[in-house]
């Protein structure tokens, strides 16, 4: 396999010095392997040129043009702006570079060129803002071609990340097999090396898609297997922390202003059967945004406070551990539940305040701890653990419910996720666990109202939203990327916030939230938000969760044809948490009707598991690249939408082969058994499984 050359720091890879290796570090790439699973982001096509006249706005598009009259060139403050038109014999098109004085020398009347990038409409003119310009001949070998486009840190370009790829897979070898032959030939899969190597530098879409496929399968196969040997230890454990249900917990569903839905009286219900039980507790409560989840996740620990134990719940970051915090509080002292006694454990927390929370936490002063990753800390030991609920589960997934298992002896685990999938999935994809679905909301909810628009429509929205602002409210906008250049044609973050900036009134607070950012910068901000210090939030998919802002009442995402409708409407579940009317605005850049297809399910339906399964039944390969789903469960290929044949396979395939041999323990499984058993399966995440 070239394990010697694979395990090499990039640095000593031809061109890239000790100030390149340490951008590739910013990516989390510190060896040749790490390169080589450094998957591209999206792939830019390379389309044959178009006519003037076949131009579509908001696509990148190709044309073979001529540049006509003279070539303008002026200054606007600090920014050269060089202008000029070019024609074909069935239209023209305005051309547009920014503070490219390089390119002067270049461009002169009468010269033929194809310009390439993202078309825009100014009046009735077709524009083209900075394309990329080449000769027709270069243009010509690139025709057809699929280049990859890696996610990138400033300062680290794409030619440079290719390259590199390019040098790693020279001294690569061979990768050993680890899916059983008869498999690869009944599903028709590509070899393990020609996938890897397919998914950085494929020849057309249709290698491509295979490349996909086959590490999707590896993804969803190794998944798969860890669950059912993970399940099958489980299923092991006897319940050593036998629970009743307790007066208090009746007498706190007596006091509440509303009384639970029937699907959530059932998850309880569901619960009290499997802490009484032979066995100890694996269940998930799956539910859509608002269904009701938290105050079951409550009752349990409740019932596990006035059992004598204590029960521990985990979030996801430290605004919602604080949320979850103050809210259970509140319901504490409202209700007075004299069993419940909380405690909150985040990172943020002084030296002296963890100090504090671990010595009654281990000498048993609190019952209820609340918290993120800071709970399955070294320093953290529990009296009597005996309950553990994972808020987010898919955030978590089984290696960190294990780690926090682990503080207790044979612990009950309640996981809880919002994200609807369909059931056929989710019994797969949580085989680990028994599962409840909450599929009814709360009485009393007021219904989100929607609206598909395109981008005519965006500064209504604007005018709009500064409205529901002026109002006392708040506003997400969703964007798909963080910095310019990640996606043609696609918003992103940074350029958004300062349009918005001179956009919106002055006394209109607008601040952006990102991936990329330090954790304690994205937590500030996110409590800045829930304080309403900020009024408009830019922000990408990562307020997917985590935050819980009842005064927002308005959601806006851009580009929103490239994304899941699961994921659409996950991010739709940030607002409708108040008393206020709560609006969607999904913005779609597409003039393509599939997209409008797609994009009116969500403007006709708030209900999560309905649109899951229109998402089982829509996603296309187009969608796959570029912006993903959200991540379920962290497959870095695998789509469980447009995938769930692979799923379904998989999951059949480990079954059969566990149920021949357990322990895996015949020769042709050594490989199979040794990747399992690394701590990473090389482009499988299990440090987050």
């Amino acid at each position: 396999m070239g394990e010697r050359e694979l395990s090499e720091s990039v640095i000593n890879l031809k061109g890239i010095g000790e100030k390149t290796g340490k951008l590739f570090n910013k990516c989390g790439v510190y060896t040749c392997r790490d390169l080589i699973y450094y998957f591209p982001r999206t792939y830019d096509e390379f389309k044959a040129p178009v006519h003037a006249s076949e131009l579509v706005e908001g696509e990148v598009c190709a044309a073979t043009l001529t540049i006509v009259g003279s070539i303008m060139k002026r200054r606007v403050r600090n920014l050269s702006i060089i202008s000029f038109e070019a024609v074909d014999y069935t239209g023209k098109i305005k051309m547009t570079y920014f503070n490219a004085p390089y390119l002067a020398s270049s461009l002169k009347s009468g010269t033929t060129h194809v310009f390439r990038g993202v078309v825009r409409k100014k009046g009735n003119f077709f524009t083209f803002d900075q394309p990329k310009m080449y000769k027709p001949s270069e243009y010509d070998t690139l025709c057809g071609k699929l280049m990859p486009r890696y996610p990138l840190v400033k300062s680290l370009s794409n030619n440079t990340v290719t390259k590199a790829v390019q040098n790693a897979f020279k001294n690569a070898g061979r990768f050993d097999e680890f899916v059983p032959e008869d498999i690869i030939k009944r599903l028709g899969l590509m070899s393990y090396f020609d996938a890897i190597y397919n998914i950085h530098f494929p020849k057309n879409s249709a290698i491509l898609e295979q490349a996909r496929r086959r590490l999707a399968y590896n993804e969803f196969f190794l998944f798969i297997l860890k669950l059912r040997l993970l399940k099958k230890i489980q299923e092991e454990n006897k319940n050593t922390f036998p629970m009743m249900e307790v007066a208090e917990a009746k007498r706190f569903l007596e006091k509440l202003p509303y009384k639970l839905t029937n699907a959530q009286l059932n998850s309880y219900n569901d619960i009290l059967s499997d802490i009484s039980g032979r066995y100890v507790m694996n269940r998930l409560i799956q539910g859509d945004v608002g269904s009701g989840k938290t105050v079951v996740a409550f009752l349990a620990l409740l019932t596990a406070a006035a059992n004598g134990y204590q029960g521990a719940i985990m979030a996801p970051t430290e605004v919602l551990a604080a949320q979850h915090f103050e809210g259970f509080k509140e319901m504490i002292d409202k209700y007075g539940l004299t069993s419940l006694k909380p405690v909150l454990l985040t990172g943020a927390l002084s030296a002296k305040d963890k100090r504090e929370a671990q010595r009654m936490i281990k000498e048993g002063e609190v019952n209820c701890i609340i918290g993120t990753n800071a709970l399955i800390q070294e320093k953290v030991e529990y009296k009597n653990l005996a309950l553990v609920v994972t808020d987010e589960q898919h955030r978590f997934g089984v290696r960190q419910r294990e780690a926090l298992a682990g503080k207790g002896e044979n612990v009950h685990v309640l996981a809880m996720s919002a994200t609807p999938i369909p059931r056929t999935l989710a019994i797969i994809l949580y085989g680990d666990l028994h599962i409840s679905i909450i599929d009814e909301l709360p009485g009393g909810r007021i219904p989100i109202k929607n609206c598909v628009v395109g981008t005519d429509y965006r500064n209504t929205a604007y005018k709009f939203i500064c409205d529901q602002v002026k109002e006392g409210h708040q506003a997400y906008i969703i964007c798909p990327m963080v910095e310019e250049g990640e996606l043609d044609g696609v918003e992103n973050v940074t350029d958004y916030t300062d349009k918005l900036k001179s956009v919106f009134p002055s006394d209109i607070s607008v601040a952006m939230l990102h991936g990329k950012m330090k954790p304690s910068m994205k937590d500030e901000i996110m409590e800045a938000f829930a304080r309403k210090d900020i009024d408009v939030l830019v922000s990408t998919t990562v307020i997917e969760v985590g935050i819980n802002v009842p005064n927002a009442t308005v959601m806006m995402i851009e580009n929103a044809e490239r994304f899941g409708l699961s994921q659409l409407h996950q991010l739709r579940g940030r607002v409708g948490r108040g008393n206020a009317q709560s609006y969607c605005i999904f913005l779609n850049t597409s003039k393509s009707d599939d997209a409008k297809k797609r994009l009116d399910i969500m403007n006709k339906s708030n209900d999560g598991f309905k649109i899951a399964e229109e998402d089982l039944k829509q996603r296309g390969p187009g969608e796959l690249f570029g912006l993903r789903q959200s991540g379920e469960l962290n497959f870095r290929i695998g789509d469980i939408y447009h995938d769930s044949d692979l799923l379904k396979e998989a999951s059949v395939d480990a079954d059969r082969i566990l149920s021949e041999d357990p322990e895996l323990s015949d020769t042709q499984y050594n490989v199979l058994r040794s990747t399992l058993n690394t701590k990473s399966a090389n482009f499988v995440d299990f440090t987050t499984l």
